[in-house]
């Protein structure tokens, strides 16, 4: 019996050892490492992955603070997942013009945090289209306009080849004899 109990002691620490090595490489899964940015205009961007570079496999809430020129607050903001790729957030247009610090949080159970200066900026319209230039015999640019007459040709090309088949089966049928 004693060889019994040696082989199940032995089963027994070889778990317990095994369960505490793994223990630290979940608490390391458990961190956010998030990235923080402008977008360009007047919002926030936020790239999130676990602490060890492995891509955000769920859905984590992020909430974003931000403190700008004057002493102006915006937040807390609750920020929602993006389809832009896995991990991705963005809060849309809640800065206005400056410079911000803005903080992004992650509540447990993968609590994380982030703080950058982002600086705001007014969101740029679409250059306005091209004029057309019109000479005096109301010609305008062609380059465009060019196209459409060999869709146009090859309709009618169509239609007659229709039109065609058509009158010689209907002849086919009215020289038929009939008894």
């Amino acid at each position: 019996m004693t060889g019994i109990r040696k082989v199940v002691a032995a089963v027994f620490a070889g778990l317990v050892l095994t369960l505490l090595s793994a223990a630290p490489a979940a608490a390391q899964a458990d961190k956010l490492k998030l990235t923080v940015a402008g977008d360009g205009a007047e919002g926030v961007t936020i790239q999130a992955t676990y602490a060890d570079g492995r891509r955000l496999d769920r859905v984590v809430r992020l909430v974003l603070t931000a403190t700008g020129p004057d002493g102006q607050r915006v937040g807390p903001v609750q920020l929602e997942p993006q389809p832009e790729g896995q991990g991705f957030y963005s809060s849309g247009p809640v800065l206005s013009t400056g410079t911000w610090k803005v903080t992004v949080n992650s509540p447990a159970p993968l609590q994380s945090g982030a703080t950058a200066t982002v600086q705001a900026r007014a969101a740029q319209s679409p250059p306005a289209p091209k004029p057309v230039a019109v000479t005096a015999d109301g010609t305008g640019d062609r380059g465009a306009a060019a196209g459409w007459w060999p869709f146009a040709a090859a309709g009618l090309v169509l239609v007659a080849a229709a039109m065609g088949v058509a009158m010689l089966f209907g002849r086919r049928r009215a020289s038929t004899p009939t008894d």
